[in-house]
C-alpha cells in the first residue's frame, strides 16, 4: 500500500458486509462499484442495455479524475486509457476567431503529474478499458439487459424491482443510470421534468479518409493530435484529431429551442450544420463537409434545476452522477463528478459501518453538494465568456479566452478529501 494510503488496496481493507447495489453500467456506475469493492463492500451492477456498445464520441477526464482511474490496480488502469487518449503536450489548443479564422492564442498543454494524468479520447473506447475492468479484473458481477421497474425502501434496506417482476434487495442502492433515473421519483417525491438550456450540439466521431484527400484539411491529421476551437457569437466549434490524427472528432454547440420530451438525441443533418456556419471561417464546413452523415448526431441539451437533495427518506437510496446533477459539457467536468461521488460514497459507507448506512449517505450529500454545485456554475460561465466574446478586450489580453483549468478543481482529492472530513460532517449530521 503507498505511502498516501490512497492507492488501490481492496485486499487490504476488511470487508464491511455492506451490499450495494448499483443501478447503471456508465462511468458514474461502474467508477461507484470499483469504489465500493476497494472500499470492501459486497457490490453488483444492474444495466438496462442488453450488451456493451462502443458508442458515442469525445469524453474529457481531468486530473481530479486521473488521480481515481491512477488508483485502480497500480496505474494498470490508467495505462490501458493512455494510447486511446489525444496527447496535445505538443500542439496545445489553438483558439480562434470564428469569422476570420485568425489563431487567436494557442493555449500550451501542461504536463500532468504521473498520478493525476489527463484523459479525452473515445466515450465509448475508455468505457470498456474501464467496464472490463470491474467485470474481468475485479468480478464484479454485471447484468446486462436488466430494466428497472421501480425502487424501494425501508429502514432497514432498500432495493429494486426490475420489469421481470424480481425483487433485489441490499443495505444501499447507487442509481446512477442518468437524467431519466426512475430513482429520481423515490428521492424527490415527485415526477421532474428535464427542460431545455436553450443549447443543442451537433457531435461526431468519424476516420480521417476524406479529411486526407483534401490538402486543405490534411494539415490536421498529418501532425499527430491536434486540437481547434472556433469561438463565435452563442456558438462554438471544437474540432480534435486523436489517436495520431487517425480519428476526427467534432462538436458544435449552437441555440436551441426546441421542446424537450424524455428523448433528446437524434440522428443530425449536415445542411443544417452547414447553414449554421455560413457566415464563419470556411474551414468549420469544410471539415464539417468530410463527416459520414451517419456519423452526426443532434444532442438536445438539457438542464435540470439542482435537487434540493439527492437522498432518499429513509437515507438508502442515493442519487449519483447525472441522475443527481447533469453538467454542461463546456465544464468538461460531468463524467469527473460522477467518479467523485463514487469515491466518496464508496468511502463514507466503509467508515459509518454497516449499521450506520443512513448517516453515511447524507453524509456523501453533505461532503459533494456544494463542490459539485460550484463546478457545474462553470460549464455556464466558460460557455457564456466564449458566446459573449468581447473581441476587443482578446485583442488586448488574449488570455482571457482560454479555457479554464482552475486549480481547485484538478487538484482535489476526493478520496483524500472524504477520510479527512468524515467525522466531522457526521458529527454535524448528528447534532442537527
Amino acid at each position: 500500500m503507498a505511502t498516501d494510503g490512497y492507492t488501490n488496496s481492496a485486499t487490504d481493507r476488511p470487508k464491511t458486509g455492506i451490499k450495494v447495489i448499483v443501478v447503471g453500467a456508465g462511468f458514474g456506475g461502474l467508477g461507484a462499484a470499483i469504489e465500493c469493492h476497494r472500499q470492501g463492500h459486497d457490490v453488483e451492477i444492474y444495466e438496462a442495455f442488453p450488451e456493451l456498445k462502443t458508442l458515442g464520441d469525445i469524453i474529457s477526464f481531468g486530473p481530479n479524475a486521473g488521480r481515481i482511474f491512477h488508483r485502480w490496480s497500480d496505474g494498470e488502469v490508467a495505462k490501458r486509457m493512455r494510447p486511446l487518449s489525444i496527447d496535445l503536450r505538443k500542439y496545445g489548443f489553438n483558439i480562434h476567431k470564428y469569422d476570420t479564422g485568425e489563431v487567436v492564442i494557442n493555449q500550451k498543454t501542461p504536463e500532468y503529474a504521473q498520478d493525476a494524468p489527463n484523459f479525452n479520447g473515445h466515450r465509448g473506447e475508455l468505457h470498456e478499458v474501464v467496464f472490463n475492468h470491474a467485470k474481468d479484473d475485479l468480478a464484479i458481477p454485471i447484468h446486462l439487459g436488466h430494466k428497472i421497474q421501480t425502487y424501494f425502501e425501508d429502514e432497514a434496506q432498500a432495493g429494486v424491482v426490475l420489469e421481470s417482476g424480481e425483487k433485489i434487495a441490499a443495505d444501499v442502492v447507487i442509481a446512477s443510470d442518468g437524467v431519466r433515473s426512475k430513482a429520481r421519483k423515490s428521492v424527490l417525491g415527485y415526477e421532474d421534468k428535464p427542460k431545455s438550456s436553450g443549447y443543442a450540439v451537433w457531435r461526431a466521431w468519424f476516420p480521417n479518409k476524406d479529411m486526407l484527400a483534401d490538402p486543405e484539411t490534411a494539415q490536421f491529421c498529418n501532425n499527430g493530435d491536434t486540437f481547434n476551437g472556433w469561438i463565435g457569437p452563442d456558438m462554438h466549434f471544437l474540432f480534435s484529431t486523436i489517436k495520431d490524427g487517425s480519428d476526427c472528432c467534432w462538436v458544435l454547440t449552437h441555440p436551441d429551442e426546441h421542446d424537450i420530451d424524455e428523448s433528446w438525441s437524434f440522428p443530425g443533418k449536415l445542411s443544417e450544420v452547414k447553414e449554421a456556419l455560413k457566415d464563419w471561417d470556411p474551414m468549420c464546413t469544410r471539415i464539417v463537409s468530410k463527416t459520414p452523415e451517419e456519423m452526426l448526431v443532434d444532442w438536445k441539451l438539457v438542464y435540470r434545476d439542482p435537487l434540493p437533495t439527492w437522498v432518499s427518506p429513509s437515507g438508502r437510496i442515493l442519487l449519483l452522477g447525472d441522475s443527481a446533477h447533469p453538467f454542461l459539457p463546456t465544464s468538461a467536468q460531468g463524467a469527473t463528478q460522477a467518479l467523485e461521488d463514487g469515491v466518496v460514497i464508496a468511502v463514507c459507507l466503509r467508515r459509518g459501518g454497516k449499521e450506520n448506512v443512513p448517516t453515511s449517505v447524507r453524509a456523501h450529500e453533505k461532503i459533494r453538494y456544494d463542490r459539485v454545485r460550484q463546478t457545474q456554475k462553470t460549464g455556464e460561465s466558460t460557455r457564456d465568456m466564449w458566446h459573449k466574446t468581447d473581441w476587443e478586450k482578446v485583442k488586448k489580453n488574449p488570455e482571457i479566452i482560454q479555457f479554464p483549468r482552475q486549480d481547485w478543481i484538478f487538484d482535489f482529492d476526493a478520496e483524500k478529501n472524504a477520510e479527512e472530513t468524515y467525522d466531522d460532517v457526521v458529527k454535524e449530521l448528528l447534532a442537527a
